[in-house]
């Protein structure tokens, strides 16, 4: 088995071809491979797909500034990556479950995340992105690629329900990891439970071609996609700044992993425009010019300049999308500097059901430690 190639160059990567239906231009093209998938996609979701993808980048502006103010802790930019966040996670079923990494900002706004719970996990707070099985999306997962065998569990686990007294289902565990991810032990373990199972699930790899300051072309002499063949998961590499791409092939692969045929790869070759995180400086490592080149390749331009081209958005929809995203910015920012944080000693209080003297030896040793802290105190 292996990944099923197109006939588009990727040029910075040099690692093989891509699948793509939306030219860094604009323009629409034929892919043997995708044309299945996306032939018909009205311009409806197109606009849907470009509001998404707007309303991710000023959610994502708006998570670097109230960092940079010191609201909250740490935020995780995805600039650049909005295109295979929004395009795989509008695909899904409402019903399907998505185990993301600490990324993917534009799948948790895609599966209704609302502002408190944008900010939650970035502010360190109890409840971080509150019930998961109400979107059915689990919160962002920073223990590298430990996300990837979650998914597969609970695939294994759809796939056990009839035997456990449920009903059976054709839904789908999906999950996102980066090219760093996919050098970890983890990522690899969780194929091979995959294959061995044929458990319905999709893993997604954002190459966004830096492992913090690693490049992608020292992790791998070859295109990630072709790992996936080894196990016996079939792959596709794709074209990560083309929205389209990714939804028809975030179809294919759910439609594999519905029918019973087992998992499924996608690679979404991308690039990540800002640092890895807040606390990191990308100009220490990377080449202004190759930023320069993938800035000319940005995924929302795209879909705008073809969206323009065909008249299915006008000035006044276009200044309706901008001011969405201002209201969402807007409500994040209001949801973070209105948010209070419990009490500091609240963490001892539901640690045991019943009283402790250990743990209230704990306390009491914290609580003297706050003191320490408090006006006046040296």
């Amino acid at each position: 088995m292996t990944y099923l190639p197109s006939t588009t160059t990727d040029p910075d990567t040099d690692m093989g071809p891509v699948a793509q239906v939306i030219t860094p231009d604009g323009e629409r093209i034929v892919d043997p491979t995708l044309e299945p998938w996306v032939d018909g996609i009205s311009d409806e979701l197109l606009v849907d797909l470009y509001r998404d993808m707007v309303r991710t980048r000023r959610l994502d502006g708006e998570g670097v500034a109230l960092q940079r103010q010191g609201q909250l802790g740490l935020w995780a930019p995805c600039e650049g990556q909005e295109a295979v966040q929004v395009g795989t996670a509008r695909a899904l079923r409402a019903a399907d479950f998505v185990f993301p990494s600490y990324r993917e900002s534009g799948v948790q706004l895609v599966r209704g995340a609302t502002p408190t719970e944008l900010i939650q996990v970035w502010r360190g707070e109890e409840q971080s992105m509150g019930d998961p099985f109400a979107r059915r999306t689990a919160g962002p997962q920073i223990i590298i690629g430990a996300q990837t065998l979650h998914a597969v569990g609970y695939a294994m686990g759809i796939q056990r329900a009839e035997a456990l007294g449920e009903a059976p289902s054709d839904d789908v565990a999906v999950t996102y990891f980066g090219d760093g991810a996919s050098s970890q032990g983890d990522v690899h373990e969780a194929m091979v439970f995959a294959a061995s199972f044929g458990a319905p699930v999709v893993f997604v790899c954002s190459n966004n071609q830096w492992a913090i300051s690693e490049p992608v072309r020292v992790q791998s002499r070859a295109p990630l996609a072709a790992r996936a063949p080894a196990f016996g998961i079939p792959s596709l590499r794709v074209d990560g700044n083309d929205v389209l791409a990714c939804y028809g092939a975030m179809l294919w692969a759910l439609e594999r992993a519905r029918s019973g045929a087992g998992p499924a790869y996608i690679e979404a070759v991308t690039y990540r425009m800002g640092p890895h995180t807040t606390a990191d400086d990308p100009t220490r490592y990377r080449d202004a010019a190759e930023l320069a080149r993938w800035r000319g390749r940005d995924p929302i331009a795209r879909v705008y300049a073809l969206l323009r081209a065909s008249g299915a958005l006008n000035d006044q929809r276009e200044a309706d999308i901008a001011a969405d995203a201002d209201t969402l910015a807007a409500e994040v920012r209001a949801a973070c500097l209105s948010y209070r944080t419990r009490d500091p000693l609240t963490v001892f209080d539901e640690v045991y059901a019943e009283p402790h003297a250990g743990l209230e030896a704990q306390r009491e040793a914290h609580s003297a430690y706050l003191d320490g802290f408090e006006e006046g105190v040296s």
